[in-house]
């Protein structure tokens, strides 16, 4: 059985429990007893911040069951501007299940990127240690270092395009190991940064300048995209018997832009 919704609800509008004056907590892919997924929007971090209930994507979840009694937890986590698959367990039985997939390596995940430049080959794996950059301002910022832990992603051109003489590529990405900033960290490596990476596309002082409050109009203009171009399509595993896909589509901006 496979469990999957391209045209999901609104949370606020259509699933019940959810507070009267909230019409766009999140889009749901996917909701029952036991789980809910969520398309999170970029832009949006996954943890509770300072800011909020509507700052964080559990703070949305926690308002969206606030009725029911439900303490949600978090099964995956996304970086705050890659949009697309989370998933929520609702019960700590469901929880430790669904981590536990994520833990032995059970889950398959597909991204879509657009990235700079036109790729070379038709499809690949790249395969390059990760691990601490040491040399960077930017204190959440890894590399490829011979030292670090092994990471490999797959990859494959689902068209190339031009947009004001500028080459890009959308891929399907296929992530073998889950390392932090993975997909982020091969693709520039190879010379293909994803589309409006602060970190990672070739000037980190984007996004210390995001981060300061300082960020220009010409670092928005380079960067071309509001959020980088990262969206995690979908989730593949089996879980109770059952083969379950969450899947989910990228923002307008996301689709307009890779269209071009």
């Amino acid at each position: 059985m496979t469990d999957k919704c391209t045209v999901p609800a609104v949370a606020g509008q259509c699933a019940q429990g959810a507070p009267a004056d909230v019409t766009t907590l999140f889009r749901i892919v996917h909701e029952d007893a036991e789980v809910l997924a969520i398309n999170k929007p970029a832009d949006l971090v996954c943890h509770p911040s300072k800011n909020g209930e509507l700052s964080s994507l559990i703070g949305r979840v926690r308002l969206h069951l606030a009725q029911t009694g439900i303490r949600p937890q978090l099964v995956n986590r996304l970086d705050r501007e890659t949009s697309g698959v989370i998933l929520i367990a609702k019960s700590d039985q469901a929880a430790r299940e669904l981590r536990r997939l994520w833990e032995t390596h059970r889950v398959r995940k597909e991204y879509l990127a657009v990235v700079h430049g036109h790729f070379s080959e038709d499809r690949g794996v790249i395969d390059a240690a990760l691990g601490k950059d040491l040399r960077s301002r930017v204190a959440i910022k890894d590399c490829v270092r011979a030292d670090g832990a092994a990471a490999q992603t797959g990859f494959e051109v689902l068209r190339r395009f031009t947009r004001t003489d500028m080459p890009f590529t959308l891929l399907r990405v296929l992530p073998r190991t889950g390392r932090k900033h993975q997909i982020r960290i091969h693709l520039a490596w190879r010379g293909h940064p994803i589309v409006g990476d602060k970190i990672y596309g070739g000037d980190e002082d984007a996004y210390l300048a995001l981060v300061e409050g300082r960020l220009t109009a010409a670092q928005r203009a380079w960067l071309i995209l509001p959020n980088h171009a990262l969206h995690a399509r979908a989730l593949h595993f089996d879980w109770r018997n059952r083969a379950i896909e969450f899947s989910c589509e990228p923002e307008r901006w996301f689709t307009e832009f890779a269209a071009a």
